[in-house]
């Protein structure tokens, strides 16, 4: 008997829909129609760039639109990562959820342990001033009951960018 595993094949994209891609990767213009600038500049209309992204993000290409905070920028000059061990997994599940409706934290993961590394839920923490972060991880802590957490302060930061595809 023989079975023919069915491929994914990457979408192609004429050279319009590439450039509104490219456009679409990277800052979006500023103003009421952002959609229409972005038409503007690849040659093409706003119903053309809406059609794309809509039928990328139906179809899964497009996982998520979204902005992106440049948080120094906005006043939040002082994050942490933190790594908190949580063993149970659906208790991590609940947890996390809780975690990621703090208006402080801005990612909010659950991760593999590793045998010299148990911590699975991990916090990434934005406040405005020094102490900030550490008094979002006391009321988490005493919110949530877990106790077990590392705190991973940011030394320096060396890259950040969001992914260009075209």
């Amino acid at each position: 008997m023989s079975h023919t595993a069915r491929k994914k094949v990457a979408p192609t994209f004429t050279e319009t829909e590439a450039r509104i891609l490219a456009l679409a990767g990277a800052d979006i213009p500023d103003g009421s129609a952002p959609f229409a600038a972005i038409a503007a500049e690849a040659g093409c209309t706003e119903d053309e760039v809406l059609s794309l992204l809509t039928r990328l993000k139906d179809g899964g290409v497009i996982r998520r639109f979204g902005a992106t905070l440049r948080h120094q920028k906005a006043g939040y000059g002082h994050n942490a990562m933190v790594a908190w061990r949580v063993d149970d997994p659906d208790e991590a599940q609940r947890v996390g959820k809780l975690m990621a409706e703090r208006p402080e934290i801005s990612h909010c993961y659950i991760r593999r342990t590793y045998p010299q590394w148990k911590y699975n839920l991990y916090t990434m923490i934005h406040g405005k001033n020094p102490g900030d972060c550490m008094e979002v991880v006391n009321a988490i802590s005493q919110a949530t009951g877990v106790t077990d957490y590392q705190i991973l302060q940011s030394v320096r930061e060396l890259k950040k960018i969001s992914m260009r595809y075209f």
